[in-house]
């Protein structure tokens, strides 16, 4: 059965709206105290998940960032997890930055490209999911001619910025 596009623009919403209440979840947890680290894991495409009927899973016991740096929650502190939608327009960029604690991305539309601090340079197209990396300056800009979109969650602590923008 086809999709219109407003039919994949929703299913994609609602897929993120289902990978961030996990993500809320398991950051609540993850803050807790627990040191055990999760096992490896690979991001689902868009396609995989597509595939899927019900629930669907965006991303698997990631343990590693976009730069392969280990995933570490902020320990002893209360859990706070914030989100935001950004949307960049066609040669948009958002500025550099670096996020303090550990962030979860998904593009919902269009595609992200990021440049980071040391010269790598990374392509996101939509459906991808990812942890951004910690500490880091970046800048994330929009290459293409459509709008990009995403969803970025920081599992951050209480008394922790979660980002900071030069």
């Amino acid at each position: 059965m086809k999709t219109s596009a407003t039919g994949t623009r929703s299913t994609r919403s609602r897929l993120a709206v289902v990978a961030a209440t996990a993500l809320l979840s398991l950051g609540l947890a993850a803050c807790g105290g627990d040191d055990e680290a999760l096992p490896e894991g690979e991001a689902s495409t868009l396609e995989e998940v597509a595939a899927l009927e019900g629930a669907a899973v965006l991303m698997d016991a990631q343990a590693l960032t976009a730069l392969d740096q280990p995933i570490e929650y902020p320990k002893k502190k209360k859990a706070q997890i914030s989100s935001e939608l950004e949307v960049l327009e066609p040669g948009q960029e958002s500025g550099w930055r670096k996020y303090r604690v550990p962030t979860y991305v998904y593009v919902m539309e269009g595609a992200i490209s990021i440049e980071y601090d040391a010269g790598v340079v990374k392509d996101f197209p939509a459906g991808s999911a990812f942890v951004q990396a910690k500490g880091i300056w970046h800048n994330v800009s929009n290459k293409s001619d459509a709008r990009a979109r995403t969803l970025t969650v920081m599992m951050g602590a209480k008394g922790i910025s979660n980002m900071a923008e030069r």
